[in-house]
């Protein structure tokens, strides 16, 4: 055939009309085209599997969409030449094929729609390299668009917008380049790379809206992405594994609930002038030995989680250079002997618990970086852990450095300026090597090293230091040339021990510290004075009315018991003192197990009344407190928080509620064991003054009970709440009606039992809490059914009845 066009009607008429000739399907007029030939096709839907075997042109005659290429099975159009696609509907239901297959050429393909529930929407193959522009696929069957096997291509201004499996995979060597594409609502990972030589460019690309990781590179695959947005993704938002190398240049990862970036297994990211913002987990995340992520320029902030932005752990490394990290937890994380981090020229702000943490053998090395208004400015945890912090500055922190547990870092020309409680704090064998440190503006101390610690100092300057330039413990620190601009009661420069003191003044262990007077080491000894006094506390009832108050409660018989005859022990063993006997050892401190709602805290302040009316406790009064109550931000504070509850308590019951809070499993950089540990050491040293009662759920009070040596000692009797029974339920729907003045009409008993019944009892199942609510809700729907009688008899003022009963959830 000549060059020309063959026009090709719909199949429903009666023959096929064309210029030169005749066909009966769309195949046979491919069969009968030549090189060049331009086939046009009327609108309809064609049921043939097409091969486009010649470079030829197919397109619609009506405009784009008009014509529908949908075979019952199989591949709907296979492309095996340099031919040009047009604006058609390409549908294919094989599970096991793909829709549309171009094999080992390099075609044209433009404004083609794929909907289709294949096995792949596009593949790609075989050494080919399309041009495919503006094309959408949309397939809930399986992959998007597949390329393999050493093919490649450019793909511009399309679109995945649905996928069953990964919207692009790329595999086997393939190379494709994605310009202004789109990738979304995937059930897989947006972006997929794996294999050795496979590799993938995008440029302008937007992936969202992916159940998994927005982007996902392993087994030696490689990406470069320019200009890009990753974000609303369930997984990791770019995830490297196994050897994989990925650059980002200006993209913008966002909005993703767990890491950001994550990589692993020796895979090399390097990320610049990227931003990565609103993540779940960490921002960045740095694995295992050979593994190395580089950021120039980048911004990572506004955490939605409570994790590290940056976290570098088992002999990875991650290299900052002028970088910006905010409104985090924590900043960078350094974890696991062999990991390291690089800083330069960066800051870190807004920092909520520690900027800087190194931690089990780390090492960091931060040169010429801002840390500002963060709790801690830097942390070096443990035996191994340390590296170089030098011209560092560090404002507006709690704490500027800690070191602590053998940690031995060296800090160089920094300066911490405005720390609320001490510029550099050493305790625990910590050690650590500070010139040229200065600390300016502190409300504590300027250096408190404790515990005998053996730092180094050596030209460091303290000025303004409200508790004193410099606070050490014996054996103390080495120190050399180092000075503050006064002593709490000289205004002349007062020089710490091992420096050569200025001429007039005298050296002292502790400035501002009065001679003779022996410094005071500890956390505790931190602590403030108490407060005044309160108030005296109203006469104390007597036991037989709140014991009557117990016998009242709804069921928890055997609570009713257990406490009955620890009161009758307590009791009796009184007695026996006043004989001159020897008493029973009193077991004052409990553990409250149970699900919420059991009447654990109603319970726990009766019990503190009747101590009080035997005279075992001054005032018996309750302090309820919980985890936020007694867990500081920075070390030190939990100390004094604890501290301070347990004051507030003093003559009475400190209740900590879901104490197994402070014993989280994941413990290891947790402040909880500090309130642990400071609690145990006040029980035991003010035996007297506080009953203690922990509560929470039994699984989880078993965790806590094992997390220090002493606790479970000190708390030798718990008592199990079980849960309300239905009919124990309704006694207190009842009690509560009779207490606000309603009464429960006929058949309201029956349907309340039926109701508790039927109410699923998880987990979070409210005991007596959802007795209460059910109450409320029926005398809301009450007030709502009576709103709009116009006199209501005083009976119906009163009465509940089953139609007053909310839904079950």
């Amino acid at each position: 055939m000549a060059h020309g066009v063959v026009q090709v009607t719909n199949p429903n008429n009666s023959r096929w009309r064309r210029r030169t000739g005749e066909y009966e399907t769309v195949a046979a007029a491919i069969a009968a085209a030549a090189e060049g030939d331009v086939l046009s096709v009327s609108s309809g839907t064609y049921r043939e599997n097409l091969v486009l075997d010649r470079a030829v042109t197919l397109r619609c005659a009506d405009g784009p969409g008009t014509v529908r290429i949908a075979p019952a099975s199989g591949v709907a159009l296979t492309v095996r030449a340099a031919a040009t696609v047009q604006d058609l509907l390409v549908e294919g239901q094989d599970i096991s094929s793909a829709a549309l297959l171009v094999e080992a050429c390099a075609p044209e393909l433009s404004g083609l729609r794929l909907n289709t529930r294949s096995a792949v929407g596009l593949e790609v193959r075989d050494g080919a390299r399309p041009t495919v522009r503006g094309c959408t696929v949309d397939n809930p069957g399986g992959v998007g668009i597949s390329v393999l096997d050493g093919a490649g291509g450019l793909f511009e201004e399309c679109e995945v917008v649905a996928a069953a499996q990964s919207g692009v995979s790329v595999r086997g060597g393939a190379t494709p380049r994605l310009v202004r594409c789109r990738v979304h609502h995937a059930s897989g990972a947006g972006l997929s790379v794996t294999g050795e030589n496979s590799s993938l460019e995008a440029v302008g690309c937007e992936v969202y809206e992916v159940r998994g990781a927005g982007v996902q590179i392993s087994q030696q695959g490689a990406g470069q992405f320019t200009d890009c947005q990753v974000h609303r993704t369930t997984g990791d938002g770019i995830s490297l594994d196994t050897d994989a190398v990925l650059a980002l240049a200006d993209c913008d990862i966002h909005d993703i609930p767990e890491n950001a970036v994550d990589l692993r297994a020796r895979s090399v990211l390097t990320l610049t002038r990227s931003s990565v913002r609103r993540f779940g987990r960490n921002g960045l995340s740095v694995w295992d030995p050979g593994t190395r992520a580089d950021a120039n320029q980048c911004e990572i902030h506004d955490s939605t989680g409570d994790y590290p932005a940056v976290w570098v752990s088992d002999g990875a490394v991650a290299i900052l250079d002028g970088c910006r990290v905010h409104d985090v937890p924590d900043a960078l994380f350094v974890l696991d002997r062999g990991s390291r981090a690089d800083v330069v020229d960066s800051d870190f702000s807004q920092i909520r618990n520690t900027a800087v943490s190194v931690s089990d053998g780390a090492n960091v090395q931060l040169d010429d970086c801002r840390i500002r208004e963060a709790a801690t400015g830097a942390w070096f945890r443990d035996h191994g852990s340390g590296g170089t912090l030098a011209q560092v500055s560090i404002d507006g922190a709690a704490t500027g450095v800690i070191v602590t547990k053998g940690a031995d870092p060296a800090l160089e020309r920094c300066t911490v300026t405005g720390p609320a409680e001490a510029g550099v704090y050493v305790s625990a064998g910590g050690r650590g090597s500070f010139t040229g440190v200065r600390v300016v503006g502190s409300r504590g101390y300027g250096f408190h090293v404790i515990d005998g610690c053996r730092s180094t100092l050596t030209r460091c300057r303290t000025e303004r230091c409200a508790r004193g330039g410099y606070e050490f413990a014996e054996p103390g620190p080495v120190t050399e040339d180092c000075t503050s601009d006064r002593a709490a009661t000289d205004d002349v420069p007062a020089p710490v021990p091992g420096s050569a003191p200025p001429a007039g003044s005298a050296s002292r262990l502790t400035a501002g510290q009065p001679s003779g007077q022996q410094a005071s080491y500890g956390l505790l000894a931190g602590v403030p004075e108490q407060a005044p006094p309160p108030a005296p506390a109203p006469a104390a009832r007597q036991g037989d009315e709140v014991l009557a108050d117990l016998d009242a409660l709804v069921g928890l018989d055997g609570v009713k018991r257990e406490v009955r005859t620890l009161i009758d022990l307590i009791s009796v063993g009184r007695r026996r003192e006043k004989a001159g006997l020897k008493a029973p050892s009193a077991r004052r401190h409990l553990v409250f197990t149970g699900s919420p709602g059991t009447g654990k805290t109603t319970v726990a302040r009766l019990y503190g009344e009747i101590l009080a009316s035997l005279g075992v406790l001054e005032r018996g009064h309750l302090v309820e407190v919980s985890r936020v109550d007694l867990v500081g931000e920075h070390i030190g504070s939990t100390a004094i928080r604890t501290q301070e509850a347990f004051d507030r308590a003093r003559g009475g019951v400190l209740f900590i509620d879901e104490a197994y809070a402070l014993a989280p499993e994941d413990a290891g950089r947790d402040f909880g064991r500090e309130a642990i540990d400071t609690l145990v050491k006040l029980m035991e040293d003010h035996r007297e003054a506080v009953v203690v009662i922990v509560a929470g759920y039994t699984a989880e009070m078993e965790r806590f009970l094992a997390s220090n040596p002493g606790v479970a000692s000190r708390f030798s009797r718990t008592i199990t709440f079980g849960d309300y029974t239905s009919e124990e339920l309704l006694r207190i729907v009842r009690s509560q009606a009779a207490e606000h003045e309603y009464a429960l009409g006929e058949d309201t008993d029956e349907a309340l039992l039926k109701f508790f019944t039927a109410l699923p009892k998880g987990p979070g199942f409210g005991n007596g809490r959802t007795a209460r609510q059910t109450f409320e809700a029926m005398v809301e729907r009450h007030a709502v059914r009576l709103a709009h009688v116009d006199e209501p008899t005083h009976e119906e003022l009163q009465l509940l009845y089953p139609e007053d009963l909310p839904e079950l959830p």
